[in-house]
Order: C-alpha cells, then sequence, then structure tokens
C-alpha cells in the first residue's frame, strides 16, 4: 500500500507517464521532448516566458524531471519569473516549494518575484506571509521588498496594512518615492466601499508626491533589470503592460499621475479627471498618451461619448506624429461601454475612421473588440459584423471566446443558416474547437 501511495503521489511521474509514452521510438520520442540537457531547457524556457505562453511551464519542468536534468538556481529563476509575468500564482508557489525541495532557498529577488505574483492575484495575505518566510530563510529584505508588499496590499484595498507598511518605512528611514503614493492611490481606490473621501485623498496624494524629487536615480536591482523587468511590473502599477512602450507613449515622471488618471476613469468621476488635467497643466507638464487614453475611458464610462470624441480629436491634432492604435482602440472600447445606441454609433465612425486611415488591429485587440461588440441584442450588428470584416482582412482568426459569442449573436437574429457570415463563423468555431480540445481544455 505504501508503495502505491507513493506512485500515485508522485509530483511529476503519472502525468508524464500518460502524456509521454516510454514505448515510443526514439524519433518519436524526440519529437515530444522539449529538449536534452539544462541549457537547452533554460533556453526554452526563456522562449516559452517571451512567447507569453506561461502555461506550459510546468510541462517544461515535468519533462526536465523526467529526463533526469538538475534544474539550477537559474532555471527556478526563470520559471519564477515567467509564471510571475504570466499571473500564475500557483505554479509560482510550486516552483518555489520545487527549489526548497532541492536545497535551494530564493535569495531576495526571487522573493519580490513572488510577492509581486501575490499582488497580481490580489493575495495579500499570502504575501505577507512570504514575508514571514524570508525572515525565517534569513533573506533579508531589500527596498523592492516593501514596495512590492504595499502594492500588492494596495492591489486587495487593505488601506490599514499599506499605511502600516508606510510607517514601518518612514520610521526605518526610507523616504517615499513616486510608487509609495502609486500603492497609496490604488489602495483608496480598490478599498470598499468607495467613499465620498476617496476622490479628495487621490488629489491629495498626487500633491504630496510633488514633495519627492522627479529626479531620481533608479531603485531597480540587477537582478530585475538583467531580467527585464521593469520596476512597474514589479509592482504591479496600471502602467506595466506599457513600461517597455516608447518614452512619447509613457513619461515615466508622470506615474503618479498615471494612476490618478487611471483611478478617475474606474470611478467615473469626470469632474476628478478635469482636476487632475488642470493639476498637470500647472505643473507645466503635457499629458502622455497613456494619460489622453485613461481620459477618454472617464468620458466613456460616464456616458459622455462626446467628451470623449472631443478629447480624442483635440488630443490627435496637437500630436506631430501619427495618432497610436492604442488611442482607437481605448475609444472602441468605451464607446461600447453599456451598448448604447449613442456609443455604437461612435464606435462604428472611429472603425470607419481607422479604416480610411490604414490602420489594422493585432489579434488581442481585434478579439476583445470582438467579443465586447458581440454582446449587442439589437441594432444592426454593424460594429461587430466591421471588426470581424477587418481581421478577416488581415488573416487574423479572433479568439474562442470572440468567436463563439459573434456566433451566438449571429444565431439570434433572423439570418438564413446558410448565410455565408454564419456558414464562415460556424466553421471558424468549429476549428476551434478541434485545435483546442474543446472548451475544457484551453489553457
Amino acid at each position: 500500500m505504501k508503495l502505491l501511495q507513493s506512485i500515485f503521489t508522485g509530483r511529476p511521474l503519472i502525468r508524464s507517464l500518460g502524456r509521454r509514452y516510454f514505448a515510443a521510438n526514439p524519433e518519436e520520442y524526440s519529437r515530444r521532448n522539449y529538449a536534452n540537457n539544462l541549457a537547452e531547457y533554460n533556453t526554452v524556457i526563456g522562449s516559452i516566458t517571451n512567447q507569453r505562453r506561461q502555461y506550459l511551464l510546468r510541462d517544461v519542468y515535468d519533462d526536465m524531471m523526467l529526463d533526469g536534468v538538475q534544474p539550477s538556481r537559474e532555471s527556478f529563476h526563470s520559471l519564477i519569473l515567467g509564471c510571475m509575468k504570466g499571473a500564475r500564482l500557483q505554479d509560482v508557489l510550486f516552483f518555489r516549494d520545487e527549489m526548497k525541495s532541492m536545497g535551494l532557498v530564493p535569495d531576495v529577488a526571487l522573493y519580490n518575484f513572488i510577492i509581486s505574483s501575490c499582488g497580481r492575484s490580489k493575495s495579500s495575505d499570502l504575501a505577507v506571509q512570504i514575508l514571514e518566510e524570508m525572515k525565517h530563510y534569513e533573506v533579508k529584505p531589500n527596498g523592492q521588498t516593501y514596495m512590492c508588499l504595499l502594492n500588492a496590499c494596495a492591489a486587495s484595498g487593505r488601506l490599514d496594512r499599506v499605511y502600516a507598511i508606510v510607517r514601518d518605512m518612514t520610521a526605518a528611514g526610507l523616504g517615499l518615492n513616486k510608487f509609495c503614493y502609486a500603492g497609496l492611490i490604488a489602495a483608496h481606490l480598490n478599498k470598499t466601499p468607495v467613499t465620498e473621501d476617496t476622490t479628495n485623498k487621490i488629489l491629495e496624494y498626487v500633491e504630496r508626491s510633488k514633495e519627492w524629487s522627479s529626479v531620481e536615480a533608479s531603485s531597480g536591482t540587477a537582478e530585475t533589470v538583467m531580467s527585464g523587468v521593469t520596476e512597474e511590473e514589479l509592482y504591479n502599477i496600471v502602467t506595466a503592460e506599457y513600461s517597455h512602450r516608447r518614452a512619447g507613449f509613457l513619461s515615466r515622471q508622470l506615474t503618479v499621475y498615471h494612476v490618478a488618471f487611471h483611478a478617475s476613469a474606474e470611478l467615473k468621476n469626470v469632474e476628478m479627471m478635469k482636476t487632475l488635467l488642470d493639476m498637470l497643466n500647472k505643473d507645466g507638464r503635457s499629458p502622455d498618451i497613456f494619460i489622453m487614453i485613461q481620459v477618454i475611458r472617464c468620458y466613456c464610462h460616464s456616458g459622455d461619448f462626446d467628451g470623449a470624441v472631443q478629447a480624442f480629436q483635440n488630443f490627435a491634432e496637437s500630436m506631430r506624429s501619427s495618432v497610436p492604435v492604442d488611442m482607437y482602440v481605448a475609444l472602441l472600447e468605451g464607446a461600447m461601454t453599456g451598448l448604447t445606441t449613442k456609443g455604437m454609433q461612435v464606435a462604428q465612425d472611429t472603425l470607419l475612421k481607422m479604416s480610411s486611415n490604414g490602420y489594422f488591429l493585432n489579434g488581442k485587440a481585434g478579439s476583445d473588440l470582438l467579443l465586447a461588440a458581440a454582446g449587442e441584442k439589437t441594432g444592426g450588428y454593424t460594429v461587430a459584423n466591421m471588426i470581424w470584416d477587418m481581421m478577416k482582412a488581415q488573416n487574423l482568426i479572433p479568439s474562442l471566446p470572440a468567436v463563439e459569442a459573434y456566433l451566438n449573436g449571429l444565431k439570434a437574429r433572423d439570418i438564413p443558416a446558410d448565410d455565408p457570415r454564419l456558414t464562415l463563423v460556424s466553421h471558424t468555431y468549429k476549428n476551434h474547437l478541434l485545435r483546442s480540445g474543446g472548451p475544457q481544455r484551453r489553457p
């Protein structure tokens, strides 16, 4: 019985046996194998992370175990970093446990990645536990550790914990930088319920952040710099996914404003947004593209589609270069808020303008927009049809959820069963299911 228990609790063995088939011939084995040695596996891990296919990292690790390849500290560093970027907290914890079982204690950089992963999953309790684990293993936290913890608690709206961390940092002689103020603003935004004081507090922290010098030396450690992780990514700031974009898109000196403008959009508070624009102007600063996206979102979320269009046009006219497609996408997404008649007309006009100006949608943006447009219950379904046609013209296949929603929307309308569009979408949906092995097996 103990033998059977040991077999069925074996970490990757049973899963690997079912997947790999030991009876396969050498050619077949080689085709199924990810790599043959540690160096190759480390390369594969990096490649999978760069392709944003982090859901495969556990499978790669199982493959290593089956091949008898001993992971190095570098391997675990890449695995945990990849899972952090993919917001796969359970996999991060799995690799931490595997690492410790092999006698390798994570260093401070890896613990920072783990705490950051907790923040992405809004697991502030676990983030605090990870800090205690660091102390247990005598791994000394650094400034980034507390910043990761502060923003992890902010993501959960744990204002009490955020204040406690700020007090500890102040008592230790650590000054509050822009990421601290960003965390304080995020904590007020995410704290429920939202109160009348929320707006005042956010504006207050924007003002107080100016006491901190905008001329800064990067606080990034060698580990994060070499890993290609920006501080915005590490602390889960709202600009994280844009942090590798060109300077004109994102002005790094405006981090606190970025978080505040994002909060105004989430709170649907146009008055707050206009106040922030006035504050920015008094500081002698101009909005960057990220801020204008939040301005557009704020107008749309509050139902003022005319205000959103006017803001888009004014900013477009002030630009020396072409308008980035992100602004068009922001206006499209915002216009479809509530799927109102007015908003869908704005979305239709925006799509026509994009097409006439030679803009294209990428796979992700197109899929997200199609999924939103497919929810329209009345009207001519024009926006959804236009997005589908734009993607087909580029030979782009929307995601399975988007195709499924679009297909259901077509079926709900009075369309003949042999309609060419309905036939094509049905065929695309069936092919999606075949490739994915069915809805239950999507990663």
